[in-house]
Order: structure tokens, then sequence, then C-alpha cells
């Protein structure tokens, strides 16, 4: 059971961890339009 619940945690966070709209630059960072902050991934 704990095994499978780390399976599921692990895979919800690499999913949130990974989800991104795009928008970088060809060092892979961009600025955030909300924030203004220049940010690298």
């Amino acid at each position: 059971m704990k095994k499978l619940l780390f399976i599921i945690v692990s895979a919800t966070l690499a999913t949130t961890a990974v989800a991104h709209s795009g928008g970088t630059d060809a060092a892979g960072c961009h600025t955030n339009s909300k924030t203004g902050v220049y940010h690298c991934h």
C-alpha cells in the first residue's frame, strides 16, 4: 500500500513540476508575465 501511495504522489508531483506552457529562450529560461521574474528550467 505504501508503495502504491508513493507512486501516485510521485507521479502527481512530477507532472506538476514538469508542466509548462512553453515560451522559453535558447537557455531554457523565460520571464514570468505575472511577476516579471526571469527564471530557468
